[in-house]
């Protein structure tokens, strides 16, 4: 099978959103008046974000998810995405099972695939999407004029949220790497959640004109949280009581609360949740007057958030327990290039 009847035969589809789709030098894609094009691009590298043996119907829905995640935390609605693809081999079973995992995904947002470029070599997935947001008055001087959530729109008072659970992926990983031992059904859920991660875009939808700063959260919770208080010239205080209840497999209904505790100590547990990583979920920030208004977000996009803390003027990020002591921070999240 050679490259270009590879590409027909898996990834070529009908594109209605798109002016021209796979098979010329260029895409072309219209938008509508008064939006503007939201761009993002991701690689996974088989060995570094995946394991080379892993489904590959559930690698082809990551691999758009991770896009999709970042569209989401911006508030941008899904248009179209293109795909690089590197491959050992032009293994048909493999790329029917990666083509369908990718396009049940694509279909269920509305994205489609409207070209990419394939070669042979180490197995490689990297992928464009593009996403459309409404043009908007500026909320901020110096700020662009639009409506998608950006990074630097955090205020000192705001609430602090998260979406869904966390620390379940690298739950998943490290019983995966044989770090710990877990039973089946609690394997099988935590790994369902590393490796076909759910992209929240129905909330990062309802969120505009809401949330004042979002980002996706994909190397660890305060990694991400941090680019918030970054780019917003702010700082932060956690809760970590509510932090360590996220992850989903505290209350699996198989998993005793003794073997949860046997199995983790309370630092292992807020590892995981700050700063596991693949969590693919969003952290986010609003005014405390529109708490009721993040809720009505929550309910219609059926996406639980949970309130951890709160922005501050006061530069940093500042963890507190049940009694408000400050708890050491020594959680690193992921970097691709740390020592």
């Amino acid at each position: 099978m050679g490259e270009f009847e590879l590409i027909q035969r898996f990834f070529t589809r009908p594109t209605p959103k798109a002016v021209l789709g796979v098979g010329d030098d260029c895409a072309l894609l219209q938008t509508t008046d008064g939006m503007q094009l939201a761009i993002s691009t991701d690689m996974l590298v088989a060995g570094r974000h995946f394991f080379p043996e892993v489904n590959p119907r559930s690698l082809g829905h990551k691999a758009l998810a991770v896009n999709l995640s970042d569209l989401a935390a911006c508030g941008a609605r899904p248009l179209a995405f293109t795909l690089a693809l590197s491959l050992p081999t032009a293994d048909a079973a493999w790329c029917q099972a990666f083509s369908e995992g990718l396009l049940s995904l694509a279909d269920t947002h509305g994205c489609e695939l409207i070209g990419g470029d394939t070669t042979q070599g180490p197995l490689n997935i990297c992928i464009t999407v593009f996403g459309e947001v409404p043009v908007g008055a500026a909320r901020r001087f110096g700020q662009p004029s639009t409506q998608a959530i950006l990074r630097s729109g955090a205020q000192a008072g705001d609430d602090i949220y998260v979406s869904g659970t966390l620390g379940d992926a690298r739950l998943a990983l490290e019983a995966l790497q044989g770090h710990i031992a877990l039973p089946a059904d609690i394997l099988e859920f935590a790994r369902q959640r590393l490796e076909q991660p759910t992209p929240r875009v129905a909330l990062g939808l309802a969120l505009r004109g809401i949330a004042s700063a979002a980002a996706d959260i994909s190397d660890g919770l305060l990694g991400d949280l941090g680019h918030i208080l970054e780019r917003s010239g702010v700082g932060a205080t956690l809760d970590t009581i509510p932090a360590i209840q996220l992850i989903a497999a505290c209350a699996y209904p198989t998993w005793p609360a003794a073997l949860f505790d046997k199995t983790f100590s309370t630092v292992t547990a807020l590892q995981y949740v700050l700063s596991g990583g693949d969590d693919y979920e969003l952290v986010f920030t609003a005014p405390v007057a529109r708490r009721a208004a993040v809720q009505a977000a929550s309910r219609d996009s059926a996406t639980a958030v949970t309130r951890l803390g709160q922005i501050e003027s006061t530069p940093g990020l500042r963890l507190i327990d049940a009694q408000g002591a400050p708890v050491a921070n020594s959680f690193a999240s992921f970097d691709h290039f740390a020592p």
